[in-house]
């Protein structure tokens, strides 16, 4: 029987566990756009009891999310100050801009991690020249960071320092299961500093689809208008939220053998010839490693691991990102170091 193929593009790849599967199955389900789904209506009270947040609503992907959190503080014209390396910026079409007539003003963190002082300085004056700064988004943990967990005390800091100023702020938390089991701080914690937060089911927690978006009822009230707008109305969607509602009752605490896992197999690239780690040993479950030239490009390298049933992405012409999830355990870890070194030496 052939071996299986090693995924480790993203942990979007994971498929329902069996038990999940059965949860879909058992779903009770009702017109959601009505208000009337009660699978999604759990799914929603429980994600906002655990944010510490007064609402919630169940979208289909974390972009969606993001973008509505956006929109509900943000009009045309408006401009949000984010980290340069974030997802909202890099990965999500600047649907901010297409659709919503806001202006996004970078600033480049360390490993996705932003300073205070950094942003002082930057809210633009009241003037019919200049855009209205009026938002701030963070990012935990930070995907192009490497799965960087934001240091707490730099995230309240900042935040407190927007809220003074009279602006709002936005965590794109898609990840930030992964920063509560690392750190031991619970969701509830880092998300009471910022007005809205966007959760994914579907990174590292397991769940097929979907992504939630919390705060107080007033903003997902309006959330919800603009969730159908852009297409995010669902009926029967207690099927999938099911899936959701499983994966926080069930994947949260396993997440620690993810990040295990992912220092496992930063200790064993460490030890190739031609392979580096980008960065210190990964905080979670996320690692990015240099290709060295004589080895050929990222993709090149890519390619002849995947020949060996691998599979990484090449991320930059000499970079490829690993990540681990719940369908790798310690075993794939050693075979994934097993082909990356043959792969390396031949």
């Amino acid at each position: 029987m052939p071996e299986k193929e090693l995924d480790f593009r993203s942990d979007t790849v994971t498929r329902p566990t069996p038990e999940m599967r059965e949860a879909m199955a058992r779903a009770e389900v009702g017109d959601d756009v009505l208000g009337d789904d009660p699978t999604v209506i759990r799914l929603q009270e429980r994600v906002a009891e655990v944010l510490g947040k007064e609402a919630a609503v169940y979208v289909p992907s974390g972009t969606m999310s993001n973008l509505i959190g956006v929109r509900i503080h943000c009009k045309p014209g408006d401009e949000m100050i984010c980290e340069e390396g974030c997802h909202i910026f890099n990965y999500e079409q600047a649907g901010y801009a297409q659709l919503s007539g806001i202006a996004a003003r970078p600033v480049e963190g360390r490993l996705g991690v932003l300073q205070l002082e950094q942003l002082e300085g930057l809210i633009r004056p009241d003037n019919t020249h200049l855009v209205r700064t009026r938002l701030v988004c963070l990012e935990n943990t930070h995907n192009r960071g490497g799965g960087t967990i934001q240091p707490y005390e730099t995230v309240e800091a900042i935040c407190d320092w927007a809220h003074a100023a009279g602006l709002r702020t936005h965590l794109d938390g898609a990840r930030l299961w992964h920063a509560a089991a690392a750190t031991g701080i619970e969701a509830r914690q880092w998300a009471r500093h910022f007005d809205t937060v966007s959760v994914c089911f579907s990174k590292g927690l397991g769940a097929p689809v979907g992504s939630a978006l919390t705060g107080s009822k007033e903003l997902i009230a309006e959330a919800v208008r603009h969730r159908k707008v852009l297409g995010g109305g669902m009926r029967q969607s207690g099927v999938i939220a099911a899936a959701a509602l499983y994966a926080m009752e069930h994947h949260i605490e396993r997440l620690a053998d993810d990040h295990a896992n992912a220092r496992r197999l930063a200790e064993g690239i460490a030890q190739i010839d031609g392979l580096a780690i980008q960065g210190e040993m990964p905080p979670t479950n996320l690692l990015f490693f240099r290709v060295e030239a004589a080895l050929g490009t990222a993709a090149d390298f890519a390619e002849r691991i995947r020949q060996r049933g691998l599979l990484m992405l090449a991320t930059a012409p000499t970079t490829i990102r690993a990540v681990t999830h719940l369908d790798v355990d310690a075993n794939d870890v050693e075979r994934a170091i097993k082909i990356l070194r043959e792969v390396a030496s031949a």
